[in-house]
């Protein structure tokens, strides 16, 4: 039933060293990877925020989770589970931390340019996520551009 591992097994669980041979990130490509850790660090700060919300840290009594709508009890744990997944995704530059993070960005505008009465309708809360969204295809639009064919 168990497979024995030889020597060579693990020689495959080495860690990728990116000055190995092989050709560094070009410009934009970096810039588009420090994007995406900055924006994995403010998912990190966004899902813990949305955690503290629904366990109740720093929440006066009227403001407990309890005391609000379905709506917003479902949506305070959709993003806290999802912006703590997308800062894992980004933090590690995949391809599926993108996809959720765009997700999660596109969710939060829906929810606040459509749904106001789940948390309000807070235009500096659009204006951020739409003008972080922009820059994010910006940036990877020049990073695929620098790729060689």
């Amino acid at each position: 039933m168990s497979e024995q591992f030889h020597a060579e097994d693990l020689k495959n669980l080495d860690p990728v060293h990116e000055y190995d041979g092989e050709a560094s990130v070009g410009l934009w490509t970096g810039r588009l990877i420090l994007f995406l850790r900055v924006m994995a660090g403010m998912s990190m700060i966004k899902g813990l925020y949305h955690w503290a919300r629904v366990c109740g840290i720093g929440v006066g009594p009227d403001d407990l989770y309890e005391a609000h709508s379905v709506a917003w009890q479902s949506a305070t744990v959709f993003f806290a589970v999802i912006d703590l997944v997308a800062a894992v995704g980004l933090w590690l530059a995949a391809a599926w931390g993108a996809v959720i993070w765009l997700t999660a960005v596109a969710s939060m505008l829906a929810v606040e340019m459509f749904f106001p009465q789940v948390y309000g309708r807070a235009f500096l809360t659009v204006l951020l996520e739409a003008g972080l969204l922009g820059l994010y295809l910006w940036l990877a639009v020049k990073s695929a551009q620098e790729q060689p064919n």
